[in-house]
């Protein structure tokens, strides 16, 4: 009998999962996208600490500085992904089809106090000129949702499958 034990980092463990996210949604932002003029509820930030303030105003704790910070660039061409993904923003008063074929910044933080998180949970903004043009908050447990960018009293008490509201998996 061959007995084999390996050992565990967390750090890294975080750091795939942060990574996993990363790339979902980029390929969000890559696949698809749209053309409207649609006024956005763009809210102004100036930093890190103003978007650490941002993320604070509405109920969550946050990291100090992002896990995560890159360019993405919303597509112009439209598909079923980015329009998922877009009426998320649409239910938190974003709408990501007036920067099609902009490039923003994607800024990813690590959420201190969601309710019930069992694994990490992320907080994603995405900006473009300083102003926050969309976002939304990722529990990465397996039975974890990706929700709008919203106050933390609408989050849910407890981890719970995904719903038809929330931005399913990739097909």
């Amino acid at each position: 009998m061959m007995v084999m034990t390996a050992k565990v980092d967390i750090k890294k463990i975080i750091a795939a999962l942060a990574a996993v996210v990363g790339v979902i949604v980029a390929l969000i932002l890559l696949l698809g996208g749209g053309n409207s003029s649609a006024p956005t509820a763009a809210l102004s930030v100036a930093g890190n600490d103003g978007r650490v303030q941002f993320l604070e105003s509405l109920g969550w704790e946050v990291s100090a500085s992002p896990v995560e910070s890159r360019q993405v660039r919303i597509p112009k061409e439209q598909n079923q992904v980015f329009d998922r993904y877009n009426q998320l923003q649409k239910s938190a008063d974003y709408d990501l089809t007036q920067y099609a074929e902009k490039t923003v910044m994607r800024y990813v933080y690590k959420v201190n106090n969601f309710p019930g998180a069992t694994e990490p949970v992320y907080a994603t903004l995405l900006v473009y000129k300083n102003k926050i043009i969309g976002g939304d908050i990722t529990d990465t447990a397996a039975n974890g949702t990706m929700r709008a960018l919203t106050k933390l009293e609408q989050a849910p008490q407890e981890n719970t499958a995904p719903t038809e509201s929330t931005l399913p998996a990739q097909e």
